[in-house]
């Protein structure tokens, strides 16, 4: 199934504002921490949400991690990209014992570093270009700091070695194993153009907000994969999932009333084997995605999923 082609002017149909945020009207605080919760909000496939923590993460952890990055990473524009990235790991880890958001905050500092009266798209190249080799040994800390799961090595600026290359160049040279370091090397495509075409057309298809993101992050298992089962269970489980999640589609889900138990069995294959094929890069994807959204001013939350929880 491929869900239709839609003008951008039609992003927010059926999505009446109980919360408004967008780049204009909420700080960069609020928008970065309403992108989070989003994401952890909505129930995609294989992932921690409401009702589906797992054994060693729960979704207070996640929320408790948005709510503490959210003002480090506002402050990105007015200090180096690595120094931000390391603070909002500290911060992280200050308030929680494990990695809940490392490629989220590998996501959002970059575009919360471009100047708000310049779009994502014309200033995300500029503060990529001006990453340097005290960003990247930075993140490199902050990585280590972080623990991500299935990290392995590298011939050429491993993370257990002392960087040479500007971070952008760093990332560069991982862009064919994880799709995070690939939004370094070009000018994050698939949150900018792909991540945002998919979420137009899932607005297109429901009304339900969090169906949307739902939907957005089928559509990214089924075009790429995900990194990190890649890194934790190998490149062919992660092709097997990128299979099943075009099979989801294929079946007429969401809009077939009758496909809901194979979104279900789809969510049971993530979440068997211990959670080792959560697919946490999908997640942070989404996450970068939202921020984008909401940051140009392209996205009204509806509120349905952040009921109860403090935003604003």
């Amino acid at each position: 199934m491929r869900p239709p082609e839609i003008q951008s002017t039609k992003f927010q149909i059926g999505l009446r504002a109980k919360i408004k945020v967008s780049g204009d009207s909420l700080s960069l605080i609020h928008v970065i921490e309403t992108a989070c919760l989003m994401e952890v909000m909505s129930p995609k496939p294989g992932n921690v949400a409401p009702g589906r923590d797992f054994a060693d993460v729960s979704i207070g952890d996640f929320l408790t991690s948005a709510k503490v990055v959210a003002p480090v990473l506002a402050s990105a524009e007015g200090r180096p990209l690595g120094e931000t990235i390391l603070e909002a790991v500290k911060a992280t880890r200050a308030v929680v014992n494990h990695n809940t958001n490392l490629g989220i905050i590998l996501l959002l500092t970059p575009l919360a570093k471009v100047p708000r009266d310049r779009s994502l798209k014309d200033g995300i190249g500029d503060v990529l270009n001006a990453t340097t080799v005290e960003d990247s040994r930075l993140v490199y800390e902050a990585i280590r700091l972080a623990q991500p799961a299935g990290l392995g090595e590298a011939s050429d600026q491993d993370l257990n070695d002392e960087p040479s290359l500007s971070l952008t160049e760093c990332m560069a040279l991982a862009a064919d194993r994880d799709l995070i370091a690939a939004q370094y090397a070009n000018g994050f495509r698939e949150v900018l153009t792909s991540g945002l075409d998919w979420l137009r057309e899932a607005a297109a298809i429901t009304p339900s907000q969090s169906l949307q993101i739902s939907l957005l992050a089928v559509r990214l298992l089924a075009e790429f994969g995900d990194s990190l089962i890649a890194r934790k269970c190998g490149r062919e489980m992660s092709d097997i999932v990128r299979e099943k999640a075009q099979r989801l589609l294929d079946s007429g889900w969401p809009m077939k009333d009758d496909t809901q138990r194979e979104f279900d069995a789809f969510d049971v294959f993530l979440r068997e084997d211990g959670n080792r094929r959560n697919p946490g890069t999908t997640a942070d994807l989404v996450a970068a995605i939202l921020f984008a959204a909401l940051r140009e001013g392209l996205l009204i939350p509806d509120g349905s999923g952040l009921r109860g929880i403090s935003v604003l």
